[in-house]
C-alpha cells in the first residue's frame, strides 16, 4: 500500500550482496519509483539509511538554503556529503554499496533491510539483532509515544 507519490517502506528482508557489492531492493520498495529517480545512502550510527527521492529532495533544498559564506555550514556538509553516495537502481532493482559503506555498516556479505515508513535502513545481520535485543523489553506503544505518534 502506498499513496500517490508516497511509498511506503514496510517489512523486514534479509538478502545478500553479490560478487560486486550489489544488493537487491524488494520489489514492493522499488515499484513506487522510476528507473531514472535518485537515492541517497546516508551513514548514520553503524548503519545505512536510504532516502527515498522524496526525503533526498528535501534533504538537498535544506543544504540549498545555507550560505556560501557560512564556512562552517559548508564544512559540515562536505564532510557529511562526502561520506553519502547517491544512486538509482539499475533494470534488476539493485544498487551498488561502496566498500566503505560497507565498511562503516559492518556489512560483508549478508544484509538486513528494515522499512521505517518513509525510508529504509541496511543493517549488518550483527547489528540488526543488537538493536532487537536493545528494544525487545520496551512496549512498542511506549516507543510509538515517545515519537509523537
Amino acid at each position: 500500500m502506498s499513496l500517490p507519490g508516497k511509498p511506503f517502506y514496510t517489512g523486514t528482508f534479509r538478502h545478500t550482496l553479490d560478487d560486486k557489492n550489489r544488493l537487491t531492493i524488494p520489489s514492493a520498495w522499488r515499484s513506487a519509483h522510476s528507473e531514472d529517480e535518485t537515492f541517497l545512502v546516508v551513514p548514520l550510527e553503524g548503519f545505512l539509511s536510504i532516502l527515498p527521492p522524496l526525503q533526498a529532495q528535501a534533504l538537498y533544498d535544506r543544504v540549498a538554503e545555507k550560505s556560501l559564506a557560512d564556512a562552517e555550514a559548508q564544512e559540515a556538509a562536505a564532510e557529511f556529503f562526502g561520506k553519502t553516495l547517491s544512486f538509482s537502481y539499475d533494470k534488476s532493482g539493485r544498487l551498488m554499496l561502496t566498500p566503505e559503506l560497507c565498511a562503516h555498516a559492518g556489512i560483508a556479505k549478508d544484509v538486513v533491510l528494515v522499512g521505517s515508513m518513509t525510508k529504509f535502513n541496511l543493517y549488518s545481520p550483527a547489528h540488526w539483532e543488537r538493536v532487537q535485543a536493545a528494544t525487545a523489553a520496551q512496549k512498542p506503544a511506549d516507543r510509538l509515544r515517545r515519537m509523537g505518534i
